[in-house]
């Protein structure tokens, strides 16, 4: 897939934050670009920070999901994948070839000016906030690309929302039919979860 078409996808794995991934993914997908994430492919021989490296690198927009950097308990370190990646990105934008410097990016975050506290280097960046909604991630996803790709009047968040219910309702009755407990839909890997979103839209026509 072309540089002009990635999408970088930086945010948490872990379970809780699977319901915000998917409509994320989704809104990609449904305008016609390509979602790269590190988990679109698993090999325990490839460095991950090399793996990351050759995403940033080779995609012209990223979303940064910030709203998960905080300890969790007393004790707990702060999580700081997220804005190591994001570090990544900019430096690639800054330093890289003149077609990287044409790099943009979302940052997301779950309340406002919280970042503030972790990341004070963003004070004055404009940050999008979904409130941990997973409605609302499609329509700041989707708000952005339409601004940054200059796509030609997509359909507003409430229709992208709207397709990715059916298609979450349709895909559920598919993969039970296919054999998949409930447990296993809630844990789909990420790839197959981006092939059947494809796969779904391609069937009822999207841009593509």
């Amino acid at each position: 897939m072309a540089f002009a078409k990635n999408v970088f996808v930086n945010c948490p794995f872990d379970r809780d934050f699977y319901p915000l991934l998917r409509p994320l993914l989704f809104t990609i997908i449904y305008l016609g670009l390509k979602p790269r994430i590190a988990l679109e492919d698993v090999d325990s021989g490839q460095s991950r920070i090399d793996k990351i490296v050759a995403l940033i690198a080779n995609s012209k927009y990223a979303i940064h999901d910030l709203s998960r950097i905080e300890a969790t308990k007393a004790g707990d370190l702060f999580r700081l994948n997220m804005p190591f990646e994001l570090g990544i990105d900019v430096g690639c934008r800054l330093f890289g070839s003149r077609q990287r410097t044409g790099k943009k990016c979302l940052v997301l975050e779950a309340e406002p000016y919280r970042y503030k506290a972790a990341i004070s280097d963003l004070s004055g960046s404009d940050i999008s906030y979904h409130g941990n909604e997973p409605d609302r991630i499609v329509g700041a996803v989707r708000n952005w690309l339409q601004n940054v790709c200059g796509l030609m009047r997509p359909p507003g968040p409430a229709a992208i929302w709207s397709a990715y219910t059916d298609y979450m309702a349709q895909d559920y009755d598919a993969l039970t039919a296919e054999g998949f407990s409930s447990r296993d839909i809630e844990d789909l890997p990420v790839p197959e979860l981006i092939e059947r979103i494809t796969g779904w839209g391609t069937k009822n026509g999207w841009r593509g």
